[in-house]
């Protein structure tokens, strides 16, 4: 999977908003103003940022090679993702997904209801 494309599945999500508040060379992809997921835009082959149940981010790291502990994040609740097309297409999307619904989740109800489809 591309780094293109990992932006425009993060951007398909209700609400989603891109940022660039560390700069020019990390996209930001926010719910209700909460982080779901950060993606490299230097050098190759990309990664991408995101948030993860810690028992679930240990089992990952422990199948993909291209997994590891999330740069600069919090490293029980964030891995990042080499987008080295080791890891299938499918499974980098239930990642993303998997991030979203976990900051999802924790925004008010209010806030979440408005977003929800």
């Amino acid at each position: 999977m591309s780094r293109d494309e990992v932006m425009v599945a993060c951007l398909a999500y209700p609400g989603a908003v891109e940022d660039y508040p560390f700069g020019d060379e990390v996209a930001v992809f926010r719910i209700g103003g909460r982080m779901f997921a950060l993606v490299s835009l230097v050098g190759l082959p990309g990664s991408v940022n995101v948030k993860c149940d810690p028992d679930l981010a240990l089992e990952l790291r422990a199948q993909h090679a291209a997994v590891r502990p999330g740069y600069h994040q919090d490293k029980r609740h964030w891995n990042t993702v080499d987008l080295d097309g080791t890891i299938e297409d499918n499974e980098v999307l239930d990642m993303i997904a998997h991030s979203y619904e976990l900051v999802m989740n924790k925004l008010p109800r209010r806030q979440r209801a408005a977003l929800e489809p």
